[in-house]
């Protein structure tokens, strides 16, 4: 599951972001309102962790033009503003939770897996399945024709990013970003050796191969490519 966390405070940001990973999440974050204006509007998260004082734009605004575009995942505001009528703000523009710091990360945790199982995104399930290939969300499990793949935390996070996005094209700058939150060095192969980890785990032992390379661009995951695959 993607979740997108707009913090401007680096310990906390850093702090949310080590502890929704840990916790087996996709953690995307922003470090302020324009940038987290940004990847809210123009990519899918199951649920959105929001400062309200932020630089650029706030909290406020983010989710209001969030719900004027007819984005309904759920939004949590995690915020210094403790004050009854602040509460009552976030909740009138349509926030589904409003925790105050200093927090416990406990309390946060249960917070966001309670919105996560209220359903408030029409999308959000507990499995994806391409083909014969099953991920187990909730349990961070893949098996491929009832077979068990032993992936590590980052495979599983590379191969969900994957098939979330099935049949598009994805350059390894992206993939470097969302999965492993640094810039994309040109002179690594570090992605190449984790798609190759990848592709020997989930297509090595099977017919059908879903891993594809397409040249000079990056990877992608699909059924029936007629690309040919490294």
């Amino acid at each position: 599951m993607r979740l997108l966390v707009v913090e401007d405070e680096v310990k906390t940001g850093d702090y949310l972001h080590q502890g929704l990973t840990e916790a087996g999440f996709m953690v995307v974050l922003a470090r302020n309102g324009l940038d987290g204006h940004h990847i809210a509007m123009t990519e899918s998260f199951e649920l959105i962790i929001l400062d309200v004082m932020l630089p650029d734009i706030d909290g406020w605004r983010i989710l209001q033009a969030l719900r004027e575009a007819g984005k309904h995942m759920p939004v949590l505001f995690l915020t210094a503003r403790d004050s009854v009528a602040d509460r009552v703000k976030g909740l009138e523009l349509g926030a589904d939770d409003y925790l105050v710091k200093p927090f416990a990360f406990v309390e946060l945790l249960a917070r966001v897996r309670t919105l996560l199982r209220r359903g408030t995104a029409p999308a959000l399930s507990d499995q994806i399945k391409i083909a014969d290939l099953t991920l187990d969300l909730p349990r961070r499990r893949a098996t491929r024709d009832g077979r068990k793949i032993n992936l590590s935390h980052k495979e599983f996070c590379l191969l969900e990013f994957m098939a979330r996005r099935q049949s598009e094209v994805l350059p390894r700058s992206l993939i470097a970003s969302q999965v492993w939150d640094m810039n994309f060095d040109s002179d690594t192969n570090v992605i190449d050796v984790a798609i190759r980890r990848l592709r020997a785990k989930v297509d090595d032992d099977f017919p059908n191969k879903l891993i594809h390379t397409v040249r000079g661009m990056g990877y992608k995951l699909e059924v029936d490519d007629v690309n040919e695959a490294d």
